[in-house]
């Protein structure tokens, strides 16, 4: 992996979808698993410990909804950008996103210059000292 390169958790139930997007971010030296259902998700954040997640809120077995409230209640998990990924554009299904703990809202099909928007926007965030200190626990 090269230095600065992202490790990345691609869920989507259609490997498809799934591997395309693991191919851009491969291409630019960055570290790749895909889940495609909830549960996979969960158990790939565990043992992955990614950086980034791109998820897809709709999933077979447990809402993406949820995976992204799992994913932020467990430790580390306040620094893990979330980025939901839907093929609903309601303001509504953003906003609900948004309240399970996702960072971004991305309208499928992701193009590849918003992946990659996704990786500048953590690169900036990352660059931030009240992102560093976001889970910093006072005595």
């Amino acid at each position: 992996m090269r230095p600065g390169a992202h490790r990345v958790l691609v869920v989507d139930d259609f490997p498809d979808a799934a591997q395309l997007v693991c191919r851009l971010l491969r291409r630019a030296g960055h570290l790749t698993c895909t889940a495609d259902s909830g549960r996979a998700a969960l158990a790939e954040a565990y043992s992955f410990d990614p950086s980034i997640v791109i998820l897809d809120l709709d999933l077979p077995d447990v809402s993406g909804y949820d995976v992204a409230r799992q994913l932020r209640a467990r430790p580390g998990g306040r620094h893990l950008y979330i980025a939901a990924l839907s093929g609903w554009s309601q303001p509504w299904k953003r906003q609900a996103a948004l309240e399970a703990g996702c960072d971004d809202y991305v309208i499928k099909p992701a193009s590849a210059v918003m992946i990659h928007r996704i990786i500048d926007t953590v690169e900036a965030l990352q660059a931030e000292p009240a992102f560093r200190e976001r889970d910093r626990v006072d005595p």
